[in-house]
This record gives C-alpha cells, sequence and structure tokens, in this order.
C-alpha cells in the first residue's frame, strides 16, 4: 500500500484493508482516520471491520466520511481537531486518497490550524504573507528544493486571480473565468494555510498578528501582500463604478464589464468619446491602461466605427512607456488609432450619472464628458504594510533590491507588488523574484547571508491590437532584457509570436509553472 506525506506526522492513503494494519504498525501509525464513507462499492471493507482490526493492534481509528452531501470543508474542524488531540504518525484515506488530502487542506485552513494545543501561537519555520502571485510563487520554489520544509502561507481569500489576464478579459480575448481558480487548489503540496487576515508585524519578537487577536510566529518571514487599489482617493470613483459606462480592468468583477462597454460604443450610432486613465507611478502593469485602450480600438477599428469614436488617454505622466526602446512601436499605435495624448492630466472626480469625468492638470482642472470611461485607481503601500516596522517611507516593506532581505531584520524577506524594490510592478516580475527569495531563505535558516540576485527583471506584453503585442523586457535602469532570441520575437516591434505568447503560452506557464515551482527562463542568479 502507498502512501502520501502531506505534512509533519500526517500521510495519506488509498483504500486501507485489515490485512494492511499489520504494515502501518510497522510503520509507527498510531492514529487511523476513514474518510470513505461505507457501501460505495462492491467488496469494500466496513469501517467497522477495519476499527475492530486497528484497535487490537492499538491503533486509534476515527470515522470522517467525505462524499455525496457531505464536503472536504463539513469534515475540517473535526479532522483538525483529532491531529491535535492525537499527535502521533496518523494515516488518512478515503479510494484514492485525494479526498483525505482535501479534508487535510481544508483543515489547515480552518480556525483549528491556527491555534497550538498549548494555547501558544503556532510557530513555522518559514511563515509566508499573502497567497497572490509571488507568495505561491516563493512557496513553491522553496517546496521544489526543501520538499519536508515547514512552509505556512496565510492568506484569507478563498479564491486566487491571474490578473494578468484581467485585461484579456476586458478586450474579449479570454472569459472571466479563465482568471480565477480556488486558493486551495493552486497552494503547493506541503504547505500549511492558515486562512486569516494579517493585522500587523512584530519582527522584533518574530510574530505576524492575525485577526481575531491570534497570532503566529516564524524562523524566516517571507512578505508578499499586495499594494493597494487607492479607488477611494479619486472622488466618486466608487460609486460610479460599473455603470453609466464607468469599468476599470484592474477588477475581476468589472473587467467584463470593460468588454460590454466596448461593444455598445461599437453600436451606438453618432459620435461617441472613450476616456483613459493612469495615475501617478508606482502602479500594477504600467502598461496595462494602455492595453484596455489599445484593445478598444482594435475591436472598434474591426468595427469600422473607430473614426466615430473620440478616444483620450489621461496619463498622470509625462511620457507613454518609460522603457524609451518601446516608446516608437507605441507611439505608432497611438496615431493608427487617432488617440488623443494628454500627459500630465490625473483622474481626480468621476460624476458617474453625469457621464464627466475631471482631470488635474498643469492649468488647472478639466471635465470632459464621456461615453465610455476606463479608469485606473492610484496605488500605495499596503497598509498592514506601512503601519508597520518594516515599511520604508512610501509604505512599503522594505528590502535590498538584489536580495530582497529587509534592510533591518536578516530573517526577514519581501516581493512582489508590496516590496520597495524599483522595478515594474507585474507579474512576470514576481516570478523572476520567487526563486531569488527561495534561495536566500534556505541561506538564511542555515544562518548564512543571501546568495542569490534579482536584477530588476519585468515585463509587459504591450497588446496594441487583437493579434500583436510590444514584448517589453527590462531590468533595473531600462535595460532591455529579452527572454527569447531577437529572431524569434523583437520586442520593440509589435509581434505575432508575442500575442501567441501571452494568449496562448503565459496562462499555462502561471497555472503549471510559477505556481508550481518550475523556473523555466527565471533561474536564480548567484549574488556577486
Amino acid at each position: 500500500m502507498q502512501t502520501r506525506h502531506i505534512e509533519g506526522q500526517l500521510h495519506v492513503s488509498g483504500q486501507v484493508r485489515p490485512q494492511d494494519i499489520d504494515g502501518l504498525v510497522s510503520a509507527g501509525i498510531t492514529t487511523l482516520i476513514c474518510n470513505r464513507p461505507d457501501n460505495e462499492e462492491p467488496g469494500q471493507p466496513s469501517f467497522e471491520e477495519l476499527a475492530q482490526a486497528a484497535r487490537a493492534q492499538g491503533i486509534t481509528p476515527f470515522y470522517l466520511p467525505v462524499g455525496g452531501r457531505i464536503a472536504p470543508e463539513d469534515q475540517a474542524e473535526a479532522f483538525a481537531k483529532i491531529l491535535a488531540e492525537n499527535p502521533g504518525p496518523t494515516l488518512a484515506f478515503c479510494r484514492t486518497g485525494n479526498r483525505s488530502e482535501k479534508v487535510a487542506c481544508a483543515a489547515r485552513s480552518g480556525s483549528a490550524a491556527n491555534e497550538a494545543p498549548n494555547g501558544r501561537a503556532p510557530h513555522h519555520k518559514v511563515v509566508i504573507v499573502g497567497g497572490g502571485s509571488a507568495g505561491i510563487a516563493a512557496a513553491a520554489s522553496l517546496l521544489k528544493r526543501s520538499p519536508a520544509l515547514d512552509v505556512a502561507i496565510v492568506e484569507p481569500s478563498e479564491e486566487h486571480f491571474y490578473q494578468p489576464g484581467f485585461t484579456m478579459v476586458g478586450g474579449g480575448v479570454f472569459k472571466q473565468p479563465d482568471t480565477v481558480r480556488k486558493t486551495r487548489e493552486v497552494l503547493p503540496k506541503g504547505a500549511s494555510w492558515i486562512r486569516a487576515a494579517v493585522t500587523g508585524f512584530v519582527p522584533d519578537t518574530n510574530t505576524v498578528e492575525l485577526a481575531g487577536g491570534r497570532a503566529v510566529t516564524y524562523d524566516v518571514l517571507v512578505v508578499a501582500l499586495g499594494n493597494r487599489l487607492a479607488w477611494d482617493r479619486i472622488e466618486g470613483l466608487e460609486a460610479a463604478l460599473g455603470q453609466n459606462g464607468v469599468t476599470s480592468n484592474y477588477r475581476y468583477d468589472l473587467a467584463p464589464y470593460t468588454w460590454q462597454m466596448v461593444q455598445k460604443l461599437a453600436r451606438t450610432p453618432g459620435p461617441r468619446r472613450a476616456l483613459f486613465s493612469q495615475p501617478p507611478m508606482p502602479i500594477k502593469c504600467a502598461g496595462a491602461p494602455q492595453k484596455a485602450m489599445y484593445l478598444s480600438c482594435s475591436e472598434w477599428e474591426e468595427r469600422g466605427v473607430l473614426g466615430d469614436i473620440e478616444v483620450e488617454f489621461h496619463n498622470a505622466g509625462g511620457v507613454l512607456f518609460g522603457v524609451p526602446d518601446y516608446v516608437p512601436a507605441l507611439m505608432e499605435t497611438v496615431e493608427r488609432y487617432g488617440i488623443g495624448l494628454k500627459f500630465g492630466s490625473t483622474l481626480v472626480a468621476v460624476d458617474g450619472p453625469a457621464r464627466e469625468a475631471t482631470f488635474r492638470t498643469e492649468d488647472g482642472e478639466i471635465t470632459r464628458g464621456f461615453d465610455m470611461l476606463h479608469a485606473v485607481p492610484p496605488q500605495e503601500g499596503n497598509p498592514i504594510i506601512a503601519n508597520s516596522p518594516l515599511a520604508d517611507a512610501a509604505g512599503y516593506a522594505e528590502v535590498d533590491q538584489v536580495t530582497l532581505q529587509s534592510l533591518s531584520w536578516p530573517n526577514v524577506f519581501a516581493l512582489g507588488d508590496g516590496c520597495s524594490t524599483p522595478n515594474a510592478k507585474t507579474a512576470a516580475a514576481a516570478r523572476k523574484q520567487a526563486p531569488v527569495v527561495a534561495v536566500n531563505v534556505l541561506a538564511a535558516l542555515d544562518g548564512k547571508d543571501p546568495v542569490a540576485a534579482y536584477d530588476g527583471y519585468g515585463s509587459c506584453p504591450l497588446t496594441v491590437d487583437r493579434g500583436h503585442i510590444v514584448l517589453a523586457e527590462f531590468t533595473y535602469g531600462g535595460k532591455l532584457a529579452p527572454s527569447l532570441p531577437k529572431w524569434l520575437i523583437d520586442g520593440t516591434k509589435p509581434s505575432r509570436m508575442a500575442w501567441h505568447l501571452k494568449a496562448d503560452a503565459l496562462p499555462p506557464i502561471y497555472w503549471h509553472g510559477m505556481l508550481k515551482g518550475r523556473e523555466w527562463l527565471v533561474p536564480p542568479a548567484p549574488l556577486l
């Protein structure tokens, strides 16, 4: 009989039979949990048969059936209680072991998993705060290198989003469900899930404070909280979203509305106006505001109505894109679509019912009517980080930009949108940072200095139309850093190959590569 190790002293397996009990005794199993309902198939031993055989050999049996109307989550609390009260080697089983593994995952995410039996805060070798792209990728890279490592991920959300796909939903390329999975489905095997919100950090005592007065302690902490989308800093915007033509691809629930509005404007006769905004930097994916605009224009061009739609791009900054090498191709796209560029123009207020947007410019405030407004919120440091000792003056987790190690606490690291590194805040950056953090965390656990380096790599696939992309890849200082040879993809020019990379290759690379610890094209570089 084959068993799978889950964590600690917990293992799972397929169907156990009375004749297997002697082997379990030899393996040191002291607790047996049956997650398979009786009478699922002919010839299946009943729980009572197994229980009698187990008790005769000193193994304590428990019956927690999962199946039919009983979901793994329904048995999670009881499962966690059994583990807490019977701390010896435990085997849980069902027909294949899959249901038992799901119950174990659900038990880890419940409140019982967040409380130590002795009343003290639970402790893990590595605590990763944030179960988004950066946090899960870092956990997966760690467990790839050290499968038995005690890693816990603190994340309150039951859903995990592929945020780079939101723009494609807004452009009618992806469907909304393509961009979401259940968190428990994407957590790396071997990681514990603490399903709770973080309320604070106390690095002097290696403590993460959790909602409800709970806490967890660590040997090494990895901060992977994202930044904050500050919708409230634009007057009237939150109330206007999702109606009267006001939308944003920066929210999962609103991206489909972007596509609805693009189609509606294509059908509406007469002159129309579409406004697209970009707030001051730094923001998540600096190219996303443009991508929304270009995909919209591409659809209107295809429908033959672009000439009737006045398109304006209100950019709080002074340039179209921060890396000059990519600007010529983007300017050609702007000219092709007849887009009015408004630099130094910051969205400050929205009146949805009146369909009016107000912008702050060097010459004062101006108000523009619209039929469609794609708004991008200002962004700032996560308030949990900002109000902690880990923060820099801007509210981001302060780390060395090369090693990603805290400047004040050697056992603290950070990556992703919530850290202080001056790179582009993209999923591609997190994908490159995760292996670096993994290697350096393992070094810290061994009492050593960091050994891996992050070069500031970020990537922004700029969708200039439905079928072509300018693939911007660069490191610190705007230095070009193409991943593929120029003969295959010249990132400074619109490319159909880059479109297929974005539309067809990157989603599976994300779900089955990045989140699984597969570091294709992003091996950690040594620290020189």
